[in-house]
């Protein structure tokens, strides 16, 4: 791998250190989600802990994410912040825009990165990011993400995936991880900031994570937890988060939890 075996991430680091939070960068881990869950009763808002070779990594719905060593990143991030119960419900939307803002600036073409609702980044409709929200037992919330950085195309982990090098993107696997975490770093805790504000902030937020839901206007194959599933039509995200969608009678609601699939591309 020509990728270090420590990478330094001197802008990640230095960003938690000017707010005063805690960077954290093992070598190697099982899961970055369950060692900040650990740590964040001891940890302020917005501290990191980050590494290119994490083992054990778990996505939405308990699926396992496959993570090749030196050519993922997998990073978590604390959220520590006075939010009402529906705010907190748009931080997994948040993190998905924010880690889709950090892409669009790594790859060629940044129009084609887009958010699968509720917080999968796609480029080209090809999945590049998953995210992961958990809640610790004081309230905060561990946001955990994990990038395809430099995987190549014969070594992808599904058909439907890709790696930011395989989308164009320059660098080695340490500096393209450095750059993503440190923008979306940055654009969580600006975006949970004007949550806490409200007004017209928290509403320039949730404006912003719509037009950067690529889901919106799609015809979508939605499963549900109870196991049932539904083709329908997604129109928008309503004021809680949830996407709703327009099934076939032309019924629309609201579905707060579900594995959607975008129908153009199955």
């Amino acid at each position: 791998m020509s990728t270090p075996a420590s990478p330094t991430f001197p802008l990640s680091r230095a960003a938690a250190r000017a707010i005063g939070a805690v960077f954290t960068a093992p070598d190697t881990t099982g899961s970055t989600n369950a060692d900040l869950l650990a740590l964040a009763p001891e940890q302020p808002h917005g501290s990191v802990l980050v590494t290119l070779d994490q083992t054990a990594g778990r996505g939405r719905l308990d699926r396992t994410w496959s993570a090749p060593a030196g050519e993922t990143l997998a990073a978590s991030l604390l959220v520590r912040a006075e939010l009402d119960d529906r705010d907190r419900g748009w931080l997994p939307l948040v993190a998905g825009a924010a880690m889709r803002d950090a892409i669009a600036a790594v790859v060629p073409d940044g129009s084609d990165v887009v958010v699968k609702w509720p917080n999968d980044v796609q480029i080209g409709g090809r999945k590049v990011c998953g995210i992961l929200c958990q809640v610790t037992p004081d309230g905060s919330v561990v946001v955990g993400a994990g990038v395809n950085l430099t995987i190549p195309a014969d070594r992808l982990p599904t058909p439907t995936s890709t790696s930011l090098a395989v989308a164009g993107a320059h660098g080695c696997a340490a500096d393209l991880a450095d750059a993503v975490l440190a923008a979306f770093h940055g654009a969580v805790l600006e975006a949970v900031a004007a949550l806490v504000a409200g007004g017209p902030a928290a509403e320039t937020v949730r404006s912003h994570i719509r037009s950067a839901c690529g889901t919106i206007g799609q015809r979508v194959r939605l499963e549900l937890p109870d196991g049932t599933a539904e083709e329908a039509e997604a129109i928008g995200i309503d004021d809680e988060g949830r996407i709703t969608i327009r099934d076939r009678r032309g019924v629309s609601r609201g579905v707060a939890v579900g594995d959607v699939t975008h129908l153009r591309y199955a």
